[in-house]
């Protein structure tokens, strides 16, 4: 059913596409913003995404990150890419407008291209892990200060700076604490050393779109890290078949060892998941901690 936008961010949605809005549908999925999509008196058909209470840069950091991971995915000297992003149309502090695409079943070719498509990616090699600026993982801050090494990195920028917000610091206790802080300490000795890959950073089941042209990428949380945190939040939470690993090994294999390091990554999502959505997961981070310190 057509929902009207409040109608302030209709004006302000006219006044950034130079188009009076002629239809509104509200979109399923998301959980921190709300999505539409749009019909325009110029004939385009848009994606929106709308929050009055937006951190402030949040939408322009999520635009920055689908350019990041656009210049990965077109470092392929002009083959057809098997995997893409949307193009941004427009945003401002409180709405991202982006192409709007049709989803479509899901086909094994479609997988096999995500799965190579995902392996383009992380080949793409930027020049630091993080990024020259800080972003967002839903609408919680995402510190990506570089550091010398991939552990270090990992350690503080992702493990300790979650920990350290209100929720997690509260929801995990002083023992969870005590172990996770034994467990960066450990990461010199766990974590591999491997040159940094362009990341998606959130990368579970409903942030990527099958389309018939397609697969494409969608809600980034961009920095420059080690291709296994994709890989294991894509196991953590599902939504990609087998053929997607099975492709993104034929393209780029497996380092040694991943099978063990992965829920080393997945900790970080899950205590992404214990600031935005409570007590349910800490369960997932305390049997993580356990097994590692």
């Amino acid at each position: 059913m057509a929902v009207l936008l409040a109608e302030p961010q209709r004006r302000q949605l006219e006044e950034l596409l130079a188009s009076p809005v002629r239809a509104i549908a509200t979109v399923a999925g998301g959980d921190i913003n709300d999505a539409y999509r749009i019909g325009l008196a110029d004939g385009r058909r848009l994606f929106v995404k709308t929050n009055r209470d937006a951190p402030r840069l949040m939408f322009a950091r999520e635009a920055e990150g689908l350019a990041y991971l656009e210049a990965g995915l077109t470092s392929a000297g002009g083959a057809p890419l098997p995997l893409r992003v949307p193009k941004v149309v427009a945003h401002s502090e409180s709405m991202l407008v982006l192409e709007y695409l049709e989803s479509a079943p899901t086909t094994p070719e479609i997988e096999e291209a995500l799965g190579r498509g995902l392996a383009l990616l992380h080949a793409s090699r930027p020049d630091r892990f993080g990024l020259p600026h800080d972003n967002f993982i839903g609408r919680l801050p995402q510190q990506n200060e570089s550091m010398d090494s991939w552990p270090e990195f990992y350690g503080k920028q992702r493990l300790l700076a979650q920990a350290r917000l209100p929720g997690a610091e509260r929801l995990l206790g002083s023992e969870l604490l005590r172990r996770l802080d034994r467990l960066v300490g450990r990461l010199p000795e766990l974590l591999p050393s491997e040159p940094p890959s362009r990341l998606h950073g959130d990368l579970w089941g409903g942030n990527w779109l099958s389309t018939a042209a397609g697969p494409y990428l969608v809600d980034p949380a961009v920095y420059g890290g080690h291709r296994e945190v994709d890989l294991a939040m894509m196991s953590l939470f599902g939504g990609f078949g087998p053929r997607v690993l099975d492709a993104y090994r034929e393209a780029l294999p497996l380092s040694s060892g991943y099978s063990e390091r992965e829920s080393l990554y997945q900790l970080y999502p899950l205590l992404v998941h214990v600031n935005l959505f409570g007590a349910g997961y800490v369960a997932g981070v305390r049997r993580i901690l356990i097994e590692y310190a």
